[in-house]
């Protein structure tokens, strides 16, 4: 999609309800220029009819008239900055809300496929397309047809000089053209190489326990200051483009004014117009000058307003998850299925998971094994409902899950990641956003602090559940993070519960806890783990074993345990499957 037509769809209707508030802007504006007229008339009078007549009482009613003008001129231009306000609120509330929206109803791939900084960067999109319709983009656009009104007015009050506005106005036409082409170029080339720069502060700030521990500052040093030359360089470079456009534009001014004066002094003499005339006509065109000047500066904000459109556009475009379902299904059992799954990362890369074919009934724990890289974290996903498979099905109780909403499957399914992050609050709000609503009963959360064996941890605390989590859960340690996601995870009671190395963070004693909680809530659910713990392993009813993408063996944890000992037929193994060597079978996996 090309992004002239892409800003214009995703905008349009946001701008149709802002049309009469944008009209009152027109209309406001239309008074206001015709007040601005009001000066120059006004100095006109006084040269022309008040000094060489010594006219006091019209002095008079001009300043007494003139007063009134200038407040009116207030009254008007403070109710058009209120307008445009309404304006900034309006685009704010719509344009934000819907963009969280949007972000949030992204597929978990998507979010995946772009850095840290883009989605930082599309907010600040947002505020670049408040401020340019909402700021002095939009003056300067309604004010723009009323430099015709100031050249006709020119032509006739001083008809000898009008054409020199005309020439004026034709090349600072030029002007505003040949810069719109050069600085959309030099604006979207400063902005990859501070978007480039950005990505590695993000990186830096998102990695200072590593950055500190590994004393990486004298590493990252020479990168960042590499990134932040080319970024200023980039500006420097745009910032002399822009300086060089508006300086011309500066100097064509001053060539105007002199211009009219010499050929206005030559028509005085002449006697084809009058001095007062001339100075009014010199007004008018400074009133003209104005808008002109600031279209050949503001082409750096319009570049970045048509960027930042256009990447919003593209964003709003983009596939969404089911986030609302046809109609409202009863709470599953649990039996979940792989039918034939395959996935991909990119549409060319390699498969992670191949054919996978598997059954998983309520009423015991399955393990998920395999060594580094073998897709035991993307297979967990999938059963998640966060990936959607490239090839074959992912079935809860013989349904395609992908007809189910995001809503349901995250009360249906508990899911508890390999990397625990909270959000910012107390330990009661990190808990209770495991509900789709973000809030639990009191009953609820106790009852799932128990069950993932944190519930006397907090209640140790000073502040009990009122305790603060800090920023991403940084002010617990990291098994008391990690046993409240699993809180998290169990506080809806759902059917399914899958973990991806849920005690990566606890000790032995806590470990074994944990077993035997897991063991008790799988008597009638489905639990699923990501684990090469034996402690957990001891506790499995099943065990499924992944060898590059594929299910080498499945079955019985006995079973399977045998056959990774190097004895007997891989249980339900796919594709004539080798059982690998003990101890490389039993090394601990990490994320595929």
């Amino acid at each position: 999609m090309a992004d002239d037509d892409t800003a214009p769809s995703w905008l349009r209707p946001v701008l149709k309800p802002l049309r009469p508030a944008f009209l009152e802007v027109l209309t406001l504006s239309f008074f206001a220029n015709l007040l601005a007229t009001a000066v120059p008339i006004f100095t006109l009078q006084v040269y022309d009819r008040v000094v060489f007549h010594n006219g006091l009482s019209t002095l008079q009613g001009l300043v007494a008239g003139m007063v009134l003008v200038l407040a009116f001129d207030f009254v008007l231009r403070q109710t058009r900055s209120r307008v445009l306000q309404r304006v900034a609120l309006t685009i704010d509330a719509k344009v934000g809300r819907r963009l969280f929206d949007k972000i949030t109803a992204l597929p978990l791939r998507t979010l995946e496929s772009r850095r840290t900084a883009f989605w930082q960067g599309i907010f600040r999109d947002l505020d670049t397309v408040r401020n340019t319709l909402s700021g002095a983009t939009v003056v300067l656009l309604v004010d723009l047809p009323f430099v015709v009104l100031f050249v006709g007015l020119v032509y006739v009050i001083a008809a000898p000089v009008a054409w020199v506005l005309l020439i004026a106005f034709g090349a600072f036409v030029l002007l505003a053209a040949w810069s719109a082409a050069t600085m959309a170029k030099a604006a979207k080339a400063e902005k990859d190489k501070a978007a480039r720069r950005d990505l590695l502060v993000a990186e830096t700030i998102q990695g200072r326990a590593t950055v500190k521990a590994l004393a990486l500052h004298r590493h990252l040093r020479p990168r960042w200051e590499d990134l932040q030359a080319d970024t200023i360089g980039r500006s420097i470079d745009r910032g002399l483009r822009n300086d060089g456009y508006v300086n011309l534009a500066h100097v064509m001014t001053m060539a105007t004014t002199v211009a009219m004066t010499t050929v206005g002094a030559l028509a005085i003499m002449e006697q084809e117009m009058t001095i007062g005339a001339l100075i009014a006509a010199n007004m008018l065109s400074g009133r003209m000058m104005g808008p002109m000047n600031q279209v050949v500066g503001a082409w750096r904000s319009y570049a970045g307003f048509r960027q930042s459109a256009a990447r919003l556009g593209k964003l709003f475009g983009e596939a969404e998850e089911r986030m609302t379902a046809a109609i409202t299904h009863d709470r599953p059992a649990g039996r979940l299925s792989l039918d034939g799954v395959g996935f991909r990362y990119r549409k060319d890369g390699q498969p992670v998971i191949h054919e996978a074919r598997a059954d998983v009934p309520p009423g015991g724990i399955t393990c998920l094994m395999g060594r580094n890289g073998s897709g035991k974290t993307t297979l967990a996903k999938l059963l998640t409902g966060l990936y959607r498979p490239g090839e074959g099905r992912v079935l809860l109780d013989g349904a395609d899950m992908a007809q189910f909403s995001r809503e349901e499957l995250a009360t249906w399914i508990g899911y508890v990641p390999q990397e625990t992050v909270l959000l910012s609050g107390s330990i009661r709000d990190a808990i209770s956003q495991g509900t789709v609503a973000g809030e639990a009963g009191d009953e609820a959360i106790i009852t799932a602090a128990k069950r993932a064996c944190v519930h006397d941890i907090i209640m140790d605390m000073p502040d009990g559940y009122d305790t603060d989590v800090g920023e991403a859960g940084a002010l617990l340690a990291g098994g008391v993070r990690q046993r409240i996601a699993i809180a998290r995870a169990l506080v809806t009671d759902p059917p399914v519960i899958i973990m991806d190395e849920p005690s990566s963070h606890l000790d032995t004693q806590a470990e074994q806890t944990l077993a035997q909680s897991l063991a008790a809530l799988a008597a009638d659910r489905n639990v699923i783990l990501v684990t090469h713990s034996p402690v957990l392993l001891n506790a499995a009813r099943s065990i499924i074993v992944l060898e590059r993408g594929r299910i080498a063996a499945g079955g019985p944890a006995g079973q399977v345990m045998t056959w990774l000992q190097g004895r007997g037929a891989a249980p339900g193994q796919q594709g004539g499957a080798k059982a690998p060597e003990t101890r490389e079978a039993k090394a601990d996996g990490g994320a595929a």
